[in-house]
């Protein structure tokens, strides 16, 4: 009967282990701006306003016009098929039912050492930023198909040379399991930094 008792008290147990999560956030309140861009972005801190808390934002302009430029602003590593991440963040826009606007996105990073590799695009939501001052985003991922990493995206969707959105306040929720990064992550930017290098020869 005691071991009876033993293996449902365990069975009881390894579904609340099993669905352990960590809860992280990231404010932009350092010098710090993202892990890397593609595309015709420019990224830089606010420190006068808009802001959504704290003292500073991320600003994030479009120039020269063309594409859609992506803010690599949130790593979440060793993750496994089956696991769940759920991303947010705010976006400012003044402008409604018009360019520029803010989304949140996603794409698979399977090298655990990298922060620029795009292995494959892992979507987000389909709502944009609405243009009347703050709007708050959000998606939650899936991963399967033996990914390993998701980097979070902050797009923006420019008409004109020079748009400019602000980003605040970026939280992410991943399995305890998991290593969740923020662009003031030493190794990094490191890594980063050295890439550059490397491209520039």
């Amino acid at each position: 009967m005691k071991s009876l008792l033993s293996l449902c008290a365990l069975l009881l147990v390894l579904p609340l282990t099993a669905l352990a999560f960590q809860t992280e956030t990231y404010g932009w309140e350092d010098t710090y701006t993202v892990f890397h861009i593609y595309g015709n972005g420019v990224a830089s801190i606010e420190a006068v306003s808009p802001v959504h808390g704290g003292y500073q934002s991320l600003e994030f302009e479009e120039t020269p016009l063309g594409g859609t430029p992506q803010a690599y602003i949130g790593w979440i590593k060793d993750l496994s098929d089956g696991d769940t991440v759920i991303a947010s963040f705010w976006v400012y826009d003044d402008t409604p039912s018009a360019s520029p606007s803010g989304r949140i996105w996603a794409h698979w990073n399977d090298d655990p050492l990298d922060p620029s590799v795009y292995t494959s695009s892992a979507g987000g939501n389909s709502t944009y930023s609405d243009g009347s001052g703050w709007s708050f985003l959000e998606w939650e991922w899936t991963v399967a198909d033996g990914h390993t990493g998701l980097m979070i995206q902050g797009r923006i969707y420019s008409s004109a040379e020079f748009d400019t959105i602000w980003i605040d306040d970026l939280t992410i929720t991943a399995p305890d399991g998991a290593t969740i990064l923020f662009p003031n992550d030493p190794v990094a930017l490191e890594r980063e930094t050295w890439g550059a290098i490397k491209a520039a020869f």
